[in-house]
């Protein structure tokens, strides 16, 4: 499902969407965001309480290969941001939490034609998606 050029090129994508890809943030220093739904190699990018995260997946038949980054948002280093890789069946939910009780929840669409954000009201970023 994984292999490493795929996985390095998709990181790849994934940072240029997060430094300059979307839009312009409503105010300095909010992040970019991309709120989804996306599809196969796109990136949604948002934040969740002290958390950010750039998500995207790769179809894999009727999977999602999602592989996303989460960070903490006032680490500038980035040496606490932690990789997730996993397999979504469709319709599969799986949800990242912060420390600060808030989460993102992302769903693998139908036959992985899509990735996107459920459960908005549990995430900072709901305002933006009204």
């Amino acid at each position: 499902m994984f292999t490493m050029s795929r996985v390095a090129k998709c990181a790849a994508l994934g940072a240029f969407v997060a430094v300059g890809g979307f839009g312009l943030p409503a105010r300095a220093g909010d992040p970019i965001q991309h709120l989804g739904p996306v599809g196969p190699h796109e990136a949604i990018t948002t934040t969740f309480g002290s958390k950010g995260v750039i998500a995207f997946y790769e179809p894999d038949g009727v999977h999602c290969g999602l592989y996303a980054v989460v960070y903490s948002r006032g680490d500038e280093s980035g040496a606490l941001g932690v990789q997730v890789r996993l397999s979504l069946n469709a319709q599969q939910v799986i949800s990242l939490d912060s420390a600060d009780h808030k989460s993102l929840s992302l769903q693998c669409g139908d036959n992985a034609e899509t990735l996107r954000i459920v459960n908005p009201k549990t995430w900072i970023g709901a305002g933006a998606a009204q």
